[in-house]
């Protein structure tokens, strides 16, 4: 479909937006401003509980807080730029209903892979450089194949953007992160991870489901396949939830709170 006003540089789709390959161009601010706060709260939503916060925290017993959010924002701003990039890549170069599809599935991946939880192996003792530095190795290392930087892929690969989604994605590591130490370390009050843990899940879960009914061709959901996806779905939640006990979330809170209000800066 040919449009007078659209330059060279812009693709005219069927769903009537318009999208621009260069890596600065947005898409109109109501594209902006959709996958930009999607990121941010699915970012949000993924980060409650994860690895990545765990670790987040456990520094903060030990490095200033200020230290450990610059490390955080360094090594995210890094991590997640990649992973928008390589969705905005898989998004070029593999046909936009297959993408489609996959980004729906991997959000109920995401999902099941929140209600099993998560726990620090070690990451927090792992490198030994100057605070700020040994935050930031850390934490890039520890977000390489966790499910926020998946999301980051299937978010950029959904919304078809990269600085929107980085931007986003961003945000809302550094909100999370920042409540996970405030409320956590600082204030010593318990995160109540169960619940968050469950409304994230299933947040990720609907959001895919969803993505699959839009995508799939309607002749696919018939009732018979409809039910038994549901079926599948519940037994796979039930499962994860019951074969991972182990995997209970553990949230660190410091045992000497004075550390994170001292002003001292460990060498």
């Amino acid at each position: 479909m040919v449009v007078p006003h659209a330059n060279k540089r812009e693709l005219w789709c069927d769903n009537n937006v318009i999208l621009k390959p260069s890596l600065f161009y947005f898409a109109g601010k109501e594209i902006f401003m959709t996958a930009f706060i999607a990121s941010v709260i699915f970012v949000v939503l993924a980060e409650m509980g994860d690895k990545t916060q765990l670790l987040a925290m456990a520094f903060a017993c030990k490095f200033r807080w200020q230290t450990v959010m610059w490390g955080v924002f360094a090594a995210t701003a890094v991590n997640h730029l990649l992973a928008a990039a390589a969705g905005n890549y898989l998004a070029a170069i593999v046909p936009m209903a297959y993408i489609k599809i996959a980004a729906a599935a991997s959000f109920i991946i995401f999902g099941l892979w929140t209600i099993r939880g998560d726990t620090l192996e070690g990451e927090d003792k792992r490198y030994n450089f100057n605070p700020f530095w040994t935050v930031a190795i850390a934490f890039f290392m520890a977000e390489m194949g966790d499910k926020t930087q998946l999301a980051t892929i299937a978010l950029a690969v959904k919304y078809n953007t990269i600085i929107t989604v980085w931007l986003g994605t961003t945000t809302g590591m550094i909100i999370s992160d920042a409540f996970g130490i405030i409320v956590g370390n600082v204030m010593g009050k318990h995160i109540p991870d169960r619940a968050i843990k469950w409304v994230s899940a299933l947040v990720f879960i609907a959001f895919g489901v969803f993505g699959l009914y839009d995508n799939l061709p309607s002749h696919v959901w018939t009732l018979s396949t409809i039910s038994g996806s549901l079926i599948a779905l519940a037994a796979a939640m039930y499962g994860v939830a019951r074969l991972s006990p182990g995997r209970k979330t553990q949230l660190p809170v410091c045992e000497n709170r004075e550390a994170i209000a001292s002003n001292k800066e460990e060498h």
